[in-house]
């Protein structure tokens, strides 16, 4: 234990002086692309702070204190070794459920964002008037993001701007839809507005009563591809206090077959995953 808490205090006290300095840029398109895709899965979790360095280095920093961990409780590394690798795949699992929850929190308040903002523009209101009395009228879900937008235009009265961070804030299809909609509104003029609302409104509406009962009826099948892969991991877990199952596996034979049914527990869980999985929408006009 004490050599665990001296690794522990060691990797804060880097974290500490490491957030001292500033990162270079992403150099070449390959780290450019995967920093750009990270950024977007942080944008759609809400996590606008949080750099795509950071997550890593919080997975690295998982698989070196799960390693440990269950080295130091056990005394095999082959076992530390597999725990280090789940582990690293912690934050990102995190990550994955947060932007799930995030995206049907607003799947669910969209419509009532749209009948709002068709109500104000046809009782007279302005674009940016009536986006800015979202913050207080809107859905609790994106009262802070478009609180934002009434501050930045405010504070520069321009619109286009504004509009352009509340559609980073927001990260989401459905306002990327309605953003485009109210900016070709804002710079070639159109009477249909209300009518192009009221017509997304209906289809959100009915997009996400079906996809609700889509996701009830499948849940079974990822609770069950949950369970299958966990049951195995989590017995093994309890074997490694035996010291003579942590002989048996210690061993190259031994690494082999653990290391073999990670790989192979990892590729059924996300075929699982994939096979039932809905469609997501993409930003397109991100």
């Amino acid at each position: 234990m004490g050599l665990v808490l001296g690794l522990m205090l060691g990797a804060g006290v880097f974290l500490i002086w490491w957030s001292f300095w500033e990162r270079p840029e992403a150099a070449g398109p390959r780290r450019a692309h995967r920093d750009g895709v990270l950024r977007s899965r942080l944008d759609r979790a809400g996590l606008h702070d949080v750099r795509p360095g950071a997550l890593i280095a919080l997975s690295v920093l998982c698989m070196l204190l799960g390693a440990i961990v269950v080295w130091a409780v056990s005394g095999g590394i082959v076992f530390a070794v597999c725990a280090g690798i789940v582990a690293t795949f912690i934050p990102w699992a995190l990550l994955g459920q947060r932007m799930r929850r995030r995206a049907k929190q607003l799947r669910t308040v969209w419509p009532d964002v749209v009948d709002l903002l068709r109500s104000a523009i046809r009782a007279g209101m302005s674009l940016p008037e009536a986006l800015a009395q979202l913050q207080h009228r809107g859905p609790e879900a994106v009262q802070p993001a478009f609180a934002r937008f009434a501050a930045d235009y405010r504070a520069t009265g321009q619109f286009i701007p504004a509009l352009d961070a509340l559609k980073a804030e927001l990260a989401d299809p459905v306002a990327d839809n309605i953003v485009e909609s109210l900016r070709v509104t804002r710079e070639v003029g159109g009477t249909d507005l209300g009518r192009l609302l009221g017509t997304l409104s209906e289809f959100l509406r009915e997009n996400s009563r079906t996809r609700s009962e889509l996701e009830a009826r499948q849940s079974w099948t990822v609770n069950a591809a949950r369970l299958s892969v966990a049951a195995p991991w989590l017995i093994l877990l309890l074997m490694s206090s035996q010291p003579a199952a942590v002989q048996a596996y210690d061993s190259p034979a031994g690494a082999v077959v653990l290391v073999g049914g990670l790989g192979i527990s990892v590729i059924a869980y996300r075929l699982m995953l994939r096979l039932g999985a809905l469609p997501e929408p993409e930003r397109v006009l991100r």
